[in-house]
């Protein structure tokens, strides 16, 4: 069979261009193939066909929304990648080729309310006009690998389709969130949008950066550089001495300037200086018109005016200034696409005052947020979206309040980038290390973390101080010794010191370090030992179990003697070894600028609230952190060492206190408070998963305003965001066919251990039913490898497991009442009529006598979230529930042959799990050797309902706002 590959395209895809997929192709295949031949071109990396365009036209194609040529299909189903092949005329032999070298991308993770309009933003119209983003794209496939750039090319596509489109007659006001991680990319996601935006019709953008001016000249600073570009910039004297000005900034192929083709972005702030009014400058805002009989978002006059950014901080007086200036213009503001974006968008932004102390129709604002509210008052077609990492504050927005930032549209998710280093490469989740000793080779923990133990021990605390000083020295010397082996010079190495917000304390800690350096005789012998040791012990062992592939390491100490005196003269060139960072004016200390414009930035940073939401600190390599805040989301964003840290992730060492103080004055665990908050984030964010989904329908799952009560708050003192940013709502109903559940939110053993002997009691039926000998299921490892276990299982009325989880106790913060009433709701509609029971056996601990049970069971080690305040247990089941999911009817998980035998379409599973739960540490030996009093056990249990009850997972609300009404069932 033979196809002529340009015409099959141009006739299906008559939207699009052929180059896209058949890109470079030799003269003499290019006027026909034969089919098979287009398969192997396709998926052969030396090919004339390029695999990376063939990857990146095959999923564009596969999310368009609303292509003229794929009829009926979805974006993203297996409907449209069977209509992609038809058009490409591929035999059904060779499409399970091209679906595993191409396999489907999920998308990004969207909950969105129905758009009052048909999808504008098209590929025609996004080929139209393109020259910034194209610009961009150019920028960021020097930084991205091909998927990684495809994502955030879909990603933007999203939330610019979620946008009104500019030309649009009627004004319409978008609101939305972008939730990403800390120090992640969302700075580049944010300018991909810009880019496109700008493209499509959009003439003033307002980039809201935090609360200090370090911040916003870095947002300014990384925009010029990527997105604006020289020929918009000109001579400025902010870049004059600029090391990248030559070859980092964009270098445009036209000039916008000189030519009518593109417009020009005119800047209204610039690195050095905010937002200032114009006075006799107003010109700068003044619009230009082809035809003053149409208004300026018509594509005849939209199209050729130029483009207006300002990036600002969020302080009152410079977005009062921004305003007026504004509202002086002779463009009528309601013809003006404007898009907002708010960087750090839970910070400031949010209106924190009381609304029940609100008078009577009215809504009294914070001053930043009044300033945004006009800003959105007078911008009929303003677009806001905000950007965090930390999105509690902003989904606990009144929905009620019209000119609220509350994301009404749409809020995504964004995917955790492949290279990038987050809370779960500091910590071992869903790891057990029962049977064998943690490594560096096999934890996180031991390959990154050393802890602070000596709280206020002044001998202690200098010995820490030290060690974290010289792996400071000792990262410095390997990244010199990489260079010189040919890698990637590293410009920039830094060490941040966090342990308060108040600038006399930072005073003190930064002489505390300077001493520390003085005294560190780096060059003489005693240093040398001293780092030697650290190399044997630490460094030395932990790049050969983490090192990245290509990156050098030192065979032995003696290969880096000379580079440590060169890592030494590199900090302590300059004023100082120390710069602190804060709200004191400079020439309150003697010390260098911070300066990442420069040749290059080896210092230790000591700061607070500077250093400890938004900016940057390039470089970062040592952190020592001993700071505590009752906030989740403060807490989060303090974790400067999450970022990305290609060629030496190996190196990076997090110094945290373990023994800081509490509450109550108590010891206090910092590293622990930080595992608790990545884990509920992480569920915050599968929930989203879960329910980014369209109903049968068409209708969206869960809109925006039903986000609120995804939000957990498991350790009762560390709340989500502050008090005043709190929204009153609740979840009613969860219900997630085929999908196990781990319900670990257990208050503590209660007066002598009275929960813990209850919740025992409570599961003896199930027991009971359990048979005498284990059966054969199927895990699948972290490395994802199948494995067989064992576990004892029976099976147990639907009825019987009911009322014994309705009578379990629960954490104060946390209900059962939506998954209580999922169950109900499965058993009352005769989908849920059983339980299988797995109870597994460990093969190398074995069973323990429980007093008052006739028949040893296995206890595990499972740790008690930091006894002092945190309720709940981690790792349970996590590795076994492929086996209940599947049994449970799930169409991906496989837990082996006798799982595939007791399936049945009304059937769940369940998974029992003890743990030693004993008054104190020093109690764990007799807990898991017995014999053991029930009130040291602590029952926990995952469960999965069967698929057929819940096949698309709903979720109910009831939601409490000033009018609103109440949320029953999400579909």
């Amino acid at each position: 069979m033979s196809v002529d590959v340009d015409k099959a395209i141009a006739r299906e895809f008559g939207d699009f261009d052929p180059d896209e997929l058949i890109g470079p192709i030799n003269a003499r295949l290019k006027s026909t193939y034969v089919v098979d031949d287009i398969v192997s071109i396709l998926v052969d990396e030396d090919a004339v066909l390029s695999q990376a365009a063939a990857a990146a036209a095959i999923r564009r194609w596969d999310s368009e929304e609303t292509p003229s040529w794929a009829a009926t299909t979805i974006a993203r189903s297996r409907e449209r990648r069977e209509r992609i092949y038809d058009c490409l005329g591929i035999p059904a032999d060779g499409r399970p080729l091209l679906d595993s070298a191409f396999p489907a991308e999920p998308g990004p993770v969207v909950i969105a309310a129905p758009r009052p309009w048909h999808p504008w933003y098209t590929s025609e119209r996004r080929t139209q006009r393109d020259f910034y983003w194209r610009a961009y794209k150019g920028v960021l496939s020097a930084k991205f690998d091909g998927p990684t750039l495809g994502r955030l090319d879909d990603i933007t596509n999203e939330v610019v389709g979620r946008l009104a489109d500019p030309t649009r007659n009627e004004p319409y006001q978008s609101k939305g969130l972008v939730v990403g991680y800390v120090q992640s990319g969302k700075t580049a996601n944010f300018t991909g949008v810009i880019a496109k935006a700008v493209d499509a019709g959009y003439r003033l953008v307002i980039v809201l950066t935090g609360t200090i001016e370090l911040l916003r000249s870095q947002t300014q600073r990384r925009l010029d550089m990527e997105l604006i570009g020289k020929q918009n910039i000109g001579a400025d004297p902010d870049y004059l001495n600029d090391a990248e000005w030559a070859t980092g900034f964009v270098d445009h192929e036209l000039d916008p300037n000189v030519t009518n083709s593109v417009p020009a972005i005119r800047r209204l702030t610039g690195q050095s200086f905010d937002f200032q009014s114009l006075g006799k400058g107003l010109p700068a805002l003044t619009y230009e018109f082809v035809d003053h009989s149409l208004p300026l978002n018509d594509p005849k006059n939209l199209f050729a005016s130029d483009i207006r950014i300002a990036v600002v901080k969020k302080n009152s007086t410079v977005l009062r200034k921004l305003v007026e200036d504004l509202r002086r213009i002779p463009t009528k503001l309601d013809q003006i696409p404007t898009l907002i974006i708010d960087d750090e968008s839970d910070q400031a932004s949010v209106n924190t005052l009381n609304p029940d102390k609100f008078a009577a129709d009215s809504i009294e604002r914070t001053a930043i947020n009044g300033r945004i509210a006009d800003l959105l008052e007078v911008m009929k077609r303003a677009q806001y979206i905000g950007y965090t990492a930390t999105p509690f504050a902003n989904v606990f927005v009144d929905p009620v309040d019209s000119e609220s930032i509350f994301p009404k549209d749409f809020i995504v998710s964004l995917d955790r980038p492949g290279p990038y280093m987050g809370g779960r490469d500091f910590h071992d989740f869903d790891d057990d290390y029962q049977d064998e000793d943690k490594s560096p080779t096999t934890s996180n923990e031991k390959a990154f973390v050393r802890d602070l133990v000596a709280g206020f021990d002044e001998d202690g605390r200098a010995d820490e101080q030290r060690r974290a000083l010289d792996s400071f020295v000792m990262a410095g010397a390997i990244k010199l010794f990489r260079e010189s082996r040919g890698a990637k010079p590293y410009r920039h190495h830094t060490m941040l010191v966090h342990e308060s917000v108040k600038q006399a304390e930072h005073k003190a800690l930064a002489e505390e370090f300077r001493t520390l350096w003085a005294t560190g005789g780096y060059s003489q012998p005693g240093g040398l030992v001293r780092l030697e040791q650290l190399w044997d012990s630490d460094f030395s062992v932990v790049s050969n179990a983490r090192m990245e592939a290509g990156v050098d390491t030192p065979a032995s100490f003696t290969d880096l003697e000379d580079f440590i005196g060169a890592a030494v003269d590199k900090i302590a060139q300059g004023t100082s070894p120390v710069i602190v960072v804060n709200g004191e004016s400079e020439k309150d200390y003697t010390q260098d600028a911070l300066d990442f414009q420069g040749p290059g930035v080896w210092k230790i940073l000591v700061g607070g609230a500077k250093l400890s939401r938004g900016f940057t600190v390039e470089g970062l390599t040592i952190t020592y952190y001993t700071r505590r805040t009752p906030q989740a989301d403060t807490l989060m964003q303090m974790g400067r060492w999450f970022g990305f840290r290609q060629g030496y992730r190996d190196l990076v060492r997090l110094f945290i206190g373990r023994n800081v103080p509490g509450p109550s004055g108590k010891p206090f665990d910092m590293y622990e408070a930080f595992a608790t908050i990545v884990k509920d984030e992480d569920e915050f964010r599968k929930e989203l998963e879960r329910f980014a989904r369209f109903n049968e329908s068409g209708e969206p799952m869960v809109t925006p305003k039903d986000v609120p009560p995804m939000v957990f708050q498991s350790q009762p003192w560390l709340k989500p965001t502050s008090a005043n940013k709190m929204y009153n709502a609740e979840q009613a109903y969860r219900g997630v066919g085929g999908e196990a559940f781990s319900f670990t939110m257990q208050p503590p053993r209660g007066a002598d251990g009275y929960n813990n002997a209850r919740h025992f009691g409570l599961v003896e039926p199930l027991l009971d039913a359990l048979g005498e000998q284990a059966g054969e299921f199927t895990l699948v490892d972290e490395k994802g490898v199948s494995r067989p276990f064992n576990a004892r299982y029976g099976v147990v009325s639907a009825d019987a497991v009911y009322d014994m989880v309705t009578q379990f106790v629960w954490d104060k913060n946390w209900t059962f009442e939506p998954h209580r009433n999922a169950m109900k709701s499965a058993i009352e509609r005769n989908l849920l009529t059983d339980f299988v029971i797995l109870l597994p056996q460990p093969k190398t601990r074995p069973p323990v006598h429980i007093a008052s049970w006739p028949v040893p069971l296995p206890i595990v080690n499972r740790k008690r979230q930091d006894r002092e305040y945190r309720t709940g247990f981690t790792g349970t089941a996590v590795r076994e529930r492929d086996a209940i999911e599947h049994i449970a009817g799930s169409k991906s998980k496989n837990g082996g042959m006798l799982a595939e035998s007791l399936r049945r379409k009304t059937r769940g599973a369940m998974i029992l799990v003890f743990a030693s739960d004993p008054p104190s540490r020093r109690h764990f030996k007799k807990a898991l050797t017995g014999p053991v009093d029930p009130r040291d056990v602590a029952t926990l249990f995952s469960y999965a309902l069967p698929y057929a009850a819940e096949p698309t997972p709903r979720v109910g609300f009831r939601v409490k706002a000033s009018g609103a009404g109440a949320i029953v069932d999400a579909d």
